[in-house]
Protein backbone atom coordinates (compact mmCIF):
# COMPACT_ATOMS: atom_id res chain seq x y z
CA UNK A 1 0.00 0.00 0.00
CA UNK A 2 2.56 2.67 0.57
CA UNK A 3 3.58 2.47 -3.57
CA UNK A 4 0.01 3.04 -3.84
CA UNK A 5 0.24 6.25 -1.50
CA UNK A 6 3.19 7.27 -3.43
CA UNK A 7 1.47 7.14 -6.53
CA UNK A 8 -1.00 9.51 -5.33
CA UNK A 9 -3.48 6.94 -4.57
CA UNK A 10 -4.86 6.97 -8.17
CA UNK A 11 -2.30 3.45 -9.93
CA UNK A 12 -1.21 0.17 -9.11
CA UNK A 13 2.36 -0.11 -8.96
CA UNK A 14 4.03 -2.45 -12.08
CA UNK A 15 3.86 -5.93 -11.43
CA UNK A 16 7.05 -7.93 -9.94
CA UNK A 17 8.27 -10.25 -12.84
CA UNK A 18 6.43 -12.87 -11.08
CA UNK A 19 3.43 -11.39 -10.91
CA UNK A 20 2.32 -11.73 -14.86
CA UNK A 21 -1.52 -10.92 -13.59
CA UNK A 22 -3.26 -8.35 -11.61
CA UNK A 23 -6.35 -10.03 -10.53
CA UNK A 24 -8.75 -7.37 -8.58
CA UNK A 25 -11.36 -9.53 -6.86
CA UNK A 26 -14.87 -8.22 -7.52
CA UNK A 27 -16.92 -9.56 -4.31
CA UNK A 28 -15.69 -7.53 -1.12
CA UNK A 29 -16.40 -10.32 1.37
CA UNK A 30 -13.97 -12.75 -0.69
CA UNK A 31 -11.57 -10.02 -0.64
CA UNK A 32 -11.51 -9.40 3.24
CA UNK A 33 -10.92 -13.18 3.81
CA UNK A 34 -8.34 -12.94 1.47
CA UNK A 35 -6.58 -10.14 3.05
CA UNK A 36 -7.66 -11.69 6.77
CA UNK A 37 -6.93 -15.17 6.25
CA UNK A 38 -3.87 -15.70 3.71
CA UNK A 39 -2.35 -12.10 3.22
CA UNK A 40 -2.09 -11.56 6.80
CA UNK A 41 -0.43 -14.98 7.54
CA UNK A 42 1.75 -14.90 4.44
CA UNK A 43 3.14 -11.04 4.68
CA UNK A 44 1.96 -10.12 7.86
CA UNK A 45 -0.69 -7.32 6.40
CA UNK A 46 -3.84 -7.08 4.46
CA UNK A 47 -5.65 -4.73 2.48
CA UNK A 48 -9.29 -4.42 1.48
CA UNK A 49 -9.24 -1.43 -1.50
CA UNK A 50 -12.01 -0.35 -3.49
CA UNK A 51 -11.85 1.40 -6.74
CA UNK A 52 -14.09 2.08 -9.88
CA UNK A 53 -12.89 1.51 -13.29
CA UNK A 54 -14.59 3.42 -16.81
CA UNK A 55 -17.21 0.46 -17.50
CA UNK A 56 -16.43 0.32 -20.96
CA UNK A 57 -12.85 -0.37 -20.58
CA UNK A 58 -12.92 -2.83 -18.32
CA UNK A 59 -15.66 -4.89 -20.17
CA UNK A 60 -12.72 -6.02 -22.40
CA UNK A 61 -11.48 -8.60 -19.44
CA UNK A 62 -14.13 -11.57 -18.50
CA UNK A 63 -14.87 -11.75 -14.86
CA UNK A 64 -13.32 -15.15 -13.64
CA UNK A 65 -14.20 -17.68 -11.25
CA UNK A 66 -11.20 -18.66 -9.12
CA UNK A 67 -10.90 -21.16 -6.02
CA UNK A 68 -14.38 -22.14 -6.11
CA UNK A 69 -18.00 -20.21 -6.93
CA UNK A 70 -17.36 -17.03 -4.54
CA UNK A 71 -14.04 -15.34 -5.93
CA UNK A 72 -15.12 -13.48 -8.89
CA UNK A 73 -11.92 -11.88 -10.25
CA UNK A 74 -10.60 -9.55 -13.70
CA UNK A 75 -7.43 -10.65 -14.78
CA UNK A 76 -5.23 -8.38 -16.19
CA UNK A 77 -2.08 -8.86 -17.99
CA UNK A 78 0.73 -6.98 -16.17
CA UNK A 79 1.50 -5.51 -19.39
CA UNK A 80 -1.79 -3.55 -19.60
CA UNK A 81 -1.82 -2.39 -16.15
CA UNK A 82 -0.76 1.00 -17.10
CA UNK A 83 -3.56 1.08 -19.42
CA UNK A 84 -6.07 -0.33 -16.94
CA UNK A 85 -4.89 2.18 -14.19
CA UNK A 86 -5.32 5.08 -17.14
CA UNK A 87 -9.45 3.73 -16.86
CA UNK A 88 -9.71 4.09 -12.77
CA UNK A 89 -11.99 6.71 -11.92
CA UNK A 90 -11.14 9.12 -8.55
CA UNK A 91 -8.94 7.25 -6.02
CA UNK A 92 -8.22 3.87 -4.65
CA UNK A 93 -9.30 3.59 -1.11
CA UNK A 94 -8.47 1.34 1.36
CA UNK A 95 -11.22 0.04 2.71
CA UNK A 96 -10.28 -2.51 5.49
CA UNK A 97 -6.79 -3.27 7.25
CA UNK A 98 -5.65 -6.62 9.01
CA UNK A 99 -2.39 -7.19 10.70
Amino acid sequence: MDLVRELNWRTWPPRLPEQPIFYPVLNEDCAVRIARDWNVKHDGAGFVTRFEVESGFVSRYPIQQADGQTILELWIPAGELDDFNAHIAGEIQVIHEFR
